[in-house]
């Protein structure tokens, strides 16, 4: 498989690793306090439109907007994303800690968080966290969680009717697996991409 990486995407990394230097250079700790918790006081129910980019317009630092992005800038009440995004927003759960620690804990009961939107729209990561199950070390186990999850979602998105129709019509759409550390402000490609060539 030919995981070569276009002009576009090698500008994006390049980017990105000014961007992490010119951060740390203004704020050393930026990224360190980033990591510990986000405390947004603003939900962002956006547009997906490249044009629009919040963060941008309003001038605001990496923490200061909670997004939740999608066509035409919809809320309906039936969209498990959107009320899952909004209980989130509202109650403040951590997402990846949430689903390793729900996922390994010892209390026979389950969480309440379970039965709320944020809890179904979380059940596949903390079955996966489940799965993996436990290490020693919880910073190296949650990492493990977020790169399987990358990773599956990537999978999913390649067996979707829109990917496939799309390889089978011949055009190279490609899909790519990036991590962002919160403690870096770095990009990292985990090197599992998909193209046309998988269609062949």
């Amino acid at each position: 498989m030919d995981n070569t990486f276009d002009t576009a995407l090698l500008s994006l990394l390049s980017s990105n690793v000014q961007w992490a230097d010119q951060v740390k250079a203004k704020d050393p700790d930026f990224f360190v306090n980033s990591a510990k918790a986000q405390t947004p006081k603003i939900l962002w129910l956006g547009c997906a439109d490249s044009r629009v980019p919040e963060s941008v317009v309003t001038a605001s630092a990496p923490g200061d907007i909670f997004v939740h992005r999608n066509i035409a800038n919809q809320f309906h009440s039936d969209d498990a994303s959107a009320l899952s995004v909004l209980q989130f927003a509202v109650e403040s759960v951590g997402v990846q800690h949430a689903c390793y620690d729900l996922a390994h804990s010892q209390s026979a009961t389950p969480p309440p968080i379970l039965t709320t939107h944020l809890g179904r729209w979380l059940s596949p990561l903390v079955s996966l966290a489940g799965e993996l199950g436990p290490l020693e070390d919880r910073s190296k186990a949650v990492l493990r969680l977020i790169e399987k999850n990358v990773k599956m979602q990537v999978q999913t998105i390649c067996e979707t009717e829109t990917i496939r129709k799309a390889w089978s019509n011949g055009k190279n759409v490609r899909v790519h697996g990036w991590i962002y550390a919160l403690e870096t402000g770095i990009l990292r490609d985990l090197d599992i991409s998909q193209g046309l060539e998988r269609a062949i």
